[in-house]
């Protein structure tokens, strides 16, 4: 187990954006790209300090330090940078990634896709419904396969826990895209790029949680992971039924967060600095009154009229019509930003 820990550790130094653990010189880092730009004769880029990430997988926000997850956000920057003038760079060339789902995802999976095709690797995308899961294998054994051709592997099961299993089995790093109705870590660190980009910073904002907040992974690593900032509210708006769990509001409470709950989306709205609108989870619901009930709470052009000159509306997409699409061309709507936004944290991470 303890080689498997160093082998874990030495890629995600270089996963991780090949930023940890290493002074990098964007002069250095920029000398990697694929590109036929000539830089100017004057440019003097400054070198980059960032402190080396001591984790061999990414399984939760929990994992997180404040400042780890600034240090993610200043490369990412970088990298949105680069990637607008360039496109591409080399700095994981010759690296493979797996992605493994179990679970239908859109964003989730091309944006981990694209991240490792524009750093310079490759990705083998793992066919779960043409694999031998299908013939009943087990995901540990479906990760020590995987584990034989690959650096690193993306996943997103229907079992809460089931990336624990998988990092537990194998000797390269496991990335948690979604467990159920666990947890999605590298999706809260991408809404908090998000909120950073769209208001300027994190710190004293109000924070409104709309919908699903029971099974929807999306609040639960959210609402974890804002307890790292400064003076933090955090209203939640939804049927009773699909309330946020207890134990997720203690954990939460002992960050330091204030927290309430409000009926009436209109009145929360007045006070959000950031809407948070989810989706009903119907996958894993069993009660047709509470999704009727959640079915209700849409957001519109005349919901937006009630919030603040300067907020930002988010979702973690697909959406279902919890937000129409009239409210699309809002300036507040950041939910394609958002998106936009993933493959840049992705790529860092």
């Amino acid at each position: 187990m303890e080689g498997n820990n160093h082998n874990k550790s030495v890629f995600v130094a270089g996963l991780l954006g090949a930023i940890f653990g290493a002074t990098i010189s964007l002069s250095l880092y920029r000398s990697l790209q694929v590109s036929s730009k000539k830089k100017s004769s004057e440019e003097n880029p400054k070198e980059i300090q960032v402190k080396k990430l001591e984790l061999n997988d990414i399984l939760s926000v929990q994992q997180f330090t404040r400042q780890q997850i600034e240090s993610i956000f200043s490369l990412a920057q970088k990298l949105e940078e680069h990637v607008k003038e360039y496109g591409s760079c080399d700095i994981l060339k010759g690296k493979v990634m797996a992605n493994l789902f179990f679970e239908p995802s859109t964003r989730t999976s091309c944006s981990f896709h694209a991240a490792m095709l524009r750093l310079g690797g490759t990705v083998i995308d793992v066919p779960v419904q043409f694999s031998s899961v299908k013939k009943g294998e087990t995901l540990s054994d479906t990760v020590s396969c995987l584990e034989c051709y690959t650096n690193a592997i993306v996943i997103r099961h229907p079992e809460k826990g089931a990336p624990q299993i998988a990092a537990e089995r194998c000797s390269v790093p496991i990335l948690n895209a979604g467990d159920g109705a666990g947890e999605h870590p590298t999706q809260a660190l991408l809404d908090l790029y998000t909120i950073q980009k769209e208001l300027g910073s994190i710190d004293g904002k109000t924070v409104c949680m709309v919908g699903d907040l029971k099974y929807g992974r999306t609040v639960h690593s959210l609402a974890r992971v804002l307890g790292l900032f400064k003076d933090i509210k955090i209203i939640y708006v939804s049927p009773s039924e699909l309330a946020l769990p207890d134990d997720i509001k203690a954990e939460v409470a002992a960050l330091g967060v204030s927290q309430s709950i409000e009926n009436d989306l209109n009145n929360a709205i007045k006070k959000a600095d950031v809407l948070y609108v989810t989706r009903i989870q119907k996958e894993r619901m069993t009660d047709p009154e509470a999704i009727s009930t959640i079915s209700k709470i849409v957001v519109t052009n005349e919901t937006m009229k009630n919030a603040k000159t300067k907020m930002c509306l988010m979702h973690p997409l697909p959406r279902v019509g919890e937000i129409a699409e009239e409210v699309d061309s809002d300036p507040r709507a950041a939910y394609f930003r958002e998106m936009k936004n993933g493959m840049y944290v992705r790529m860092a991470i």
